[in-house]
């Protein structure tokens, strides 16, 4: 049996962790909320099915690339998930993040961003990251302004308007 190795981050509130079968139902319930899931995506809201596939593509992603999406836990409790975003079809590695609705506004976004962008940045040889966000969230432009990042572009992504946002070594 092959295993693939994820590691555990840990920052001052949080743990960034390998996806388990049990963080499906908070994932699911976090995935199913409009409101959420305007920012994430395509826009739309993601069926316990939907998710429970997502997570298998985050977690299959990290035996092919070597990097991938952690869960983000705190005090204990799924709330989110960041990291490197790479599926075949994406135009590049995003640095990609997103906490459930109770965590906004606390920089716990903010917080997994940073400890994912320095921990691939020291463990590969990637030059840049990119981190695609739509134009109306200002959430998620706040945290990318936080992090240092620059607003590249425009483009069309997953059916919608998407700002680039560059992240240098």
């Amino acid at each position: 049996m092959t295993r693939i190795e994820i590691p555990t981050l840990r920052t001052k509130r949080l743990v960034l962790r390998a996806l388990r079968a049990d963080d499906l139902a908070p994932f699911a319930a976090m995935q199913a909320n409009p409101e959420v899931m305007r920012h994430l995506g395509s826009g739309k809201p993601r069926s316990e099915a939907e998710t429970w596939d997502m997570m298998a593509r985050m977690l299959g992603q990290w035996g092919l690339r070597g990097y991938g999406m952690f869960a983000v836990e705190c005090e204990g409790r799924f709330i989110g998930r960041s990291g490197i975003l790479h599926a075949l079809d994406w135009p590049e590695a995003e640095l990609a993040y997103g906490v459930d609705e109770p965590y906004w506004g606390k920089g716990l976004a903010t917080e997994s961003a940073i400890a994912i962008r320095d921990w691939c940045f020291a463990n590969f040889e990637l030059g840049l990251l990119a981190s695609f966000v739509r134009p109306d969230n200002a959430g998620s432009i706040g945290v990318l302004r936080k992090l240092g990042a620059v607003r590249t572009s425009t483009l069309t992504l997953l059916g919608g308007p998407a700002e680039r946002w560059e992240h240098r070594r």
